[in-house]
């Protein structure tokens, strides 16, 4: 008869800590989303930061090299332009990862709210 009331007493504790679990798992669930979409938005405003410092600096690179016309200068005016045309790939390349993580982003997304409706 005791061992009756304890395995009852262990089924009514059951449910209990079972519905705990899947709350606990629900909130980290909105608590991961949350932190990643202000983890993304912060990296998408240093990922403009660096692309715009990266146009400044393309920018101030061909102005000099063009400044320098002279047949003497001609060597530091193609080094300078061989520099810009560097930080051009370095922001194509910024550009690309960044529309990469864009759309995994959204895949990843897309995928957990239909799990989520199902």
């Amino acid at each position: 008869m005791g061992d009756e009331a304890s395995e009852e007493h262990q089924r009514s504790l059951a449910a209990p800590f079972i519905f705990f679990v899947v709350l606990t798992f629900q909130f980290a669930s909105n608590w991961i989303d949350h932190s990643r979409s202000c983890m993304l938005l912060l990296q998408s405003g240093s990922n403009e930061e660096k692309e715009t410092k990266l146009r400044v600096e393309i920018k101030e690179l061909l102005k000099e090299a063009s400044s320098l016309s002279q047949p003497s200068t001609f060597a530091q005016a193609a080094k300078l332009k061989r520099l810009a045309a560097a930080k051009e790939r370095e922001l194509a390349k910024c550009q690309s990862l960044h529309d990469k993580d864009n759309d995994l982003y959204s895949k990843v997304l897309l995928i957990s709210k239909v799990e989520n409706r199902s």
